[in-house]
């Protein structure tokens, strides 16, 4: 995907003074760095690394958790692993510029002349970054420290030699984003602690000049180019925190201690700007609130590790994250699937099947301990010991929630739980985070209902970002999601894949999310004027006697042709029949039901896997979609309308 003239016009208008100036710099500095050689980094004697985990940390992993991560390990020593739904059997020798999707192999040269944009070019872009983002080889060095098998320290030697050959300083795709240079970094140090004891770690990092030059440089860029403005989201964290961390445990040069301060600056300041008071993160994408929190989680490690002192706030924020996360999830440990989701993490050393939010939480239990309405969390992980061993433990003194929040005002989003695991995520909060709301989808006022953990009406997800644009446009637009849409337009305006010109203002008018798990009612209602002068507002009602959700949307303005969809999970079949739909789906070899009736103002249909244009889809993860039902209503509206449906469970 190039972008055109137009796009970096529109990029351009969403840029302030500042952010305009501070590029400008970049540029200059990027064609000074492009006319001459690599500097030589500082000589470097008597390194030492000394941030090693306790001793017995080890020990504390539990038995089901080493488990799943040997098996993990032992997969990835065959050559087996892969991402975003692309197999792969080469990873004992990888390519590292290769895309197995596409096949297209990305072109050396000096990195800031990479296209990494133009997947005709490069590839995909997501599937050649991710392998040397090293997380794979952060989970062969911990299967190492569990067992003290030599056999996966060589593997992970070896990959690293490769890949530190093939991509020297300043050349190739690897060097053109700061968040993919600051999780390597974060990964580097891992990988260090991990091999402690194998005879060839010091061999490896050190004493080794070609690890000590690709750690330097690593550090000279992310101080050189840090993502500035509208840009400064997630990956401003992850580029502070891998900055953080290897000055801390690789603190072998005279710019470490700068950058080591720059680095802990950087990071306080872009953990509060990326984090609603509240603890939920400000993109409004659940699964960039759990990279942030895992990456602030290992940059204090790292801190704490080294014995520099981190700021309060920075704890109090991540404190305030573990709360949230702990407040929103399901039943099951799920949180909302709201916004972007790429399937990012700030540190792998676990297997599969491990509950990504469930390790989050357990690690929350061990450094700021839990509150008593936390949900319970039964599996284990590796990581949470290994973090545990080196965070100071102990909650910043601040009060704490007494009782478990539902109802989220600055971030906009409400909780309504009622019987039987009923849990339904309601969205009336601002479109995204700083002025392009990168992460952003077209998603005012939609709802997501579970039942016992299942998805019931689904937030279809993600599924993309580069290289097909009408995906892209449809997993983020307004009719892939369970709202309302007028002229068949997008509540908000997009400017590009990463881009939104107009933005949607939602504000919600009430919320009494409580009651209805006792037999009571819970409420909400909001609106927002993306299609003004229309105005579109939607009242959602969980009564927890009859275990029926009521929605009510009211659309106020001139006539208007109106689309309004409701996306069903994929384990959930409908029979449709007018205006009612019957939905049905099995929990644990049990069968389940519910009705769904539908508006009869409007006429509906049934939509299942299409691809032209595409509708009916769900995305379990970046990169995977399969098809799944969406019910869709057409019909006009004109004057005050309202439309009502009802979706019940008991009976």
């Amino acid at each position: 995907m190039t972008m055109s003239a137009g796009w970096y016009l529109r990029r351009l208008s969403r840029m302030g003074p500042r952010e305009i100036g501070g590029r400008t710099a970049d540029a200059v500095r990027r064609r000074r760095w492009r006319s001459a050689a690599p500097p030589r980094r500082p000589e470097v004697t008597g390194a030492r690394f000394t941030a090693v985990l306790p001793a017995g940390t080890a020990a504390a992993v539990a038995p089901d958790a080493a488990k799943r991560l040997l098996a993990e390990a032992d997969r990835l020593m065959a050559g087996h692993g892969g991402w975003f739904g692309v197999a792969r059997d080469d990873l004992t020798d990888p390519d590292w510029s290769y895309d197995p999707r596409t096949g297209r192999r990305a072109p050396g040269g000096y990195a800031f002349d990479v296209p990494y944009r133009d997947e005709d070019a490069v590839g995909d872009i997501k599937q050649i970054w991710e392998p040397s983002r090293h997380q794979y080889l952060t989970v062969l060095a911990a299967a190492h420290a569990l067992t003290g098998d030599e056999r996966y320290a060589e593997r992970v030697a070896a990959l690293l030699r490769s890949w530190w050959a093939a991509d020297p300083p300043l050349r190739g795709v690897h060097w053109t984003s700061g968040i993919e240079l600051g999780i390597r970094l974060l990964s580097w140090v891992w990988i260090r602690r991990l091999l402690e004891g194998w005879p060839g770690a010091a061999a490896l990092f050190e004493d080794n000049p070609v690890a000590l030059d690709q750690i330097w440089h690593h550090q000279r860029w992310l101080a050189a180019f840090p993502s500035r403005g509208s840009s400064a989201n997630n990956h401003a964290v992850a580029e502070a925190a891998g900055q953080l961390a290897a000055s801390c445990a690789f603190g072998w040069f005279p710019s470490s201690p700068r950058w080591r301060a720059d680095a802990l600056a950087s990071l306080e300041r872009h953990l509060r700007s990326n984090t609603f008071g509240s603890g939920l993160n400000r993109e409004l994408a659940t699964e960039y609130h759990g990279l942030v929190l895992e990456l602030g989680l290992a940059a204090v490690a790292e801190a704490d590790a080294a014995g520099v002192p981190v700021p309060a706030v920075v704890r109090l924020v991540l404190l305030r994250m573990t709360d949230a996360l702990a407040a929103v999830v399901d039943g099951a440990l799920r949180p909302p699937r709201q916004g972007d989701a790429d399937d990012g993490h700030g540190l792998v050393v676990d297997g599969a099947g491990t509950d990504r939010w469930g390790s989050l939480l357990a690690t929350g239990d061990a450094v700021f301990g839990r509150l008593d309405w936390w949900p319970e969390v039964t599996g284990a992980d590796v990581r949470t010991p290994l973090l545990a061993a080196l965070v100071r433990p102990g909650a910043p003194a601040v009060s704490r929630p007494a009782r478990r929040p539902d109802h989220f005002a600055d971030a906009g989003l409400t909780v309504l739980r009622g019987p039987e695991g009923i849990w339904c995520r309601c969205d009336g909060g601002p479109h995204g985070f700083l002025s392009i709301a990168a992460h952003a989808h077209a998603d005012a006022l939609s709802v997501e209902v579970r039942h016992d953990g299942v998805d019931v009406l689904a937030d279809p997800g993600t599924y993309c970002y580069h290289g097909q644009p009408a995906w892209r446009r449809y997993f983020r637009s307004t009719l892939g999601h369970n709202t309302l849409e007028l002229d068949g337009a997008d509540q908000s305006v997009s400017g590009g894949p990463f881009l939104w010109t107009r933005q949607a203002r939602s504000r919600v008018l009430a919320a009494d999310p409580s009651g209805a798990e006792s037999g009571g009612t819970a409420r909400w209602c909001a609106e927002h004027d993306g299609y003004r002068p229309a105005v579109h507002r939607r009242l959602v009602e969980l009564d927890g006697a009859t275990q029926e959700l009521r929605v009510v949307d009211e659309v106020r303005g001139p006539r208007r042709s109106v689309r309004l969809a409701f996306h069903l999970g994929p384990a959930v079949t409908a029979d449709l029949a007018g205006h009612r739909a019957v939905l049905t789906w099995t929990r644990d070899g049990e069968d389940r039901r519910a009705v769904l009736d539908l508006p009869a103002e409007l006429d509906w249909r049934a939509h299942r896997g299409e691809s032209d244009p595409p509708l009916g889809w769900y995305s379990p993860g970046f990169g995977r979609r399969e098809p799944a039902t969406t019910l869709v209503g057409t019909g006009f509206t004109y004057g005050t309308r309202e439309f009502t449906t009802v979706l019940g469970f008991g009976g």
